[in-house]
């Protein structure tokens, strides 16, 4: 098992990043929590990571914080949970925003998510709750820069990069350009567009 890695940040297309690690290109998932803290290109970055082993590929996924792969890790243990919608989730909300959920047995904001249904919500709430106080998670987690956008110049068509990761992450590609299109992208990443877009799609 990896349990983390160190390396030089060479490659981000949401949901997917490459990191450089020692003249080694590990190609990693992360959730979009995670992309929101990484720095530019060429800097280095430490990921906490859960590594997939399936009869087709070894996939392995990234976190910033070990907050986020501790949850990771509990969502993938409720039956009908993938790592794929695992990382929808935690890309959809903030780990606050999902314990409240949780506590608050507030379905509705979960069936927001692509992927999510009513009985996989229902199902969440049912098995998570009792969950929750064994995770040692703070729900503090990643909400100290949560209303946060960065604003630099954009590279590249930061609008289409986003339409492109929100597919990536479950919405259908109508459902992604109707998210991005009244968002004003001038000098915002892809980063900052994608945050925006998922922050409407769950009011």
């Amino acid at each position: 098992m990896i349990g983390f890695l160190r390396g030089k940040l060479v490659h981000k297309a949401p949901p997917f990043l490459i990191m450089d690690v020692n003249g080694v290109g590990y190609e990693v998932e992360a959730p979009m929590t995670t992309f929101y803290d990484l720095p530019a290109l060429n800097e280095e970055i430490k990921l906490h990571t859960h590594l997939v082993v399936r009869e087709d590929a070894h996939i392995l996924f990234g976190f910033s914080a070990e907050a986020e792969r501790t949850l990771f890790r509990a969502l993938i243990k409720v039956n009908g949970v993938g790592p794929k919608l695992a990382l929808t989730i935690l890309s959809g909300q903030s780990a606050d925003e999902f314990y409240r959920c949780i506590q608050d047995n507030d379905s509705l904001a979960l069936v927001r998510l692509p992927g999510v249904g009513k009985k996989t919500a229902e199902r969440l709430i049912i098995e998570m709750r009792d969950r929750l106080p064994d995770l040692g998670v703070s729900t503090a987690t990643n909400t100290d820069n949560a209303g946060a956008v960065t604003s630099v110049p954009a590279v590249g068509n930061p609008k289409q990069e986003a339409i492109s990761a929100l597919c990536s992450l479950g919405y259908k590609p109508l459902d992604a350009s109707k998210m991005v299109q009244n968002i004003s992208i001038e000098g915002k990443t892809c980063e900052a567009i994608i945050r925006l877009a998922l922050q409407g799609a769950v009011r």
